[in-house]
Order: structure tokens, then sequence, then C-alpha cells
């Protein structure tokens, strides 16, 4: 008998499907944010309402950053089909992309912005600790396909 606290039957580990619905969710929303800063004035302007503070800082810089994060989001989405394919990229794109935010969230401590930085290193910390876990990673291996 096999139990489903360890690994599923698919030898994926659990939380696994959850991480792939995260990379394509925060390829959506960042591909959301490039066509609001490359096209304003659309509808999807109205999503902005939720972050008002981010909307006043970047669109000023409109076109700049929309290419940034029209990058993001093929980032991330490539990152969601590697990850989903278990192919070893995926994996690494997603450590990546996790780290990259780590980062972000302490530059955020340092400027003094302890709810925004603690909480992001808190959660980023705790999705870099599942990736980082034996279980995950040997999901990636040449012998989890075999």
């Amino acid at each position: 008998m096999h139990s489903y606290c360890s690994q599923q039957d698919d030898g994926k580990p659990p939380g696994f499907t959850a991480i792939g619905v995260f990379l394509f969710f925060g390829g959506g929303m960042a591909g959301v944010a490039a066509t609001t800063l490359l096209l304003p004035g659309t509808p999807l302007d109205r999503v902005w309402t939720l972050n008002p503070t981010a909307h006043k800082q970047l669109s000023p810089l409109g076109s700049k950053v929309g290419i940034l994060f029209l990058l993001l989001a093929v980032v991330l989405v490539v990152s969601g089909i590697g990850w989903f394919q278990r192919r070893p990229w995926g994996w690494k794109f997603a450590v990546a992309i996790i780290a990259t935010q780590i980062i972000g969230d302490i530059i955020n401590l340092l400027r003094g912005d302890w709810l925004r930085g603690g909480t992001g290193v808190i959660i980023a910390g705790a999705l870099f600790f599942y990736l980082l876990r034996p279980r995950v990673r040997a999901a990636f291996s040449r012998m989890a396909f075999n």
C-alpha cells in the first residue's frame, strides 16, 4: 500500500501541482500587468484597483516596465510547462524565480517595508525550502521517468 503523505502514485510529491499552477497564475498576472502597461486605457486597467500603489509607481514607466513584465510572464509560463513535464530545467527555472523573489523581499526589508518584506521572505522562503526538498528534486531526475 502506498501512502499519499509521502509521495503520490504518479511519483509527484505532495504540493507538486500547486507549484505548477502558481507558476501559470503568476505568468497570467504578469501578462495582464504587461498588457495594461504597454496598452493603457483598456478594460484590463481595472485590475489595478487591487494594487493602486503599484499602478501609481509603474504607470509612469509604461512600456519600459511593460516589456519586463512581458518577459516575466513568458519565463513563468515556460517554467510552468517545464514543471509539469518534470524537466530539470523547469525545476531550475522555478528555483531561480523563487530565489529572485527572496532577494526582492530582502531588499524590501532593507528599505524598511517590514510587512511586505517580512511576509514575502516567509512565503518565498517556504516555497524555496519546498523546491529544494529531496523528494521534489527527485521528481525531476531522469530516474523519475523510468
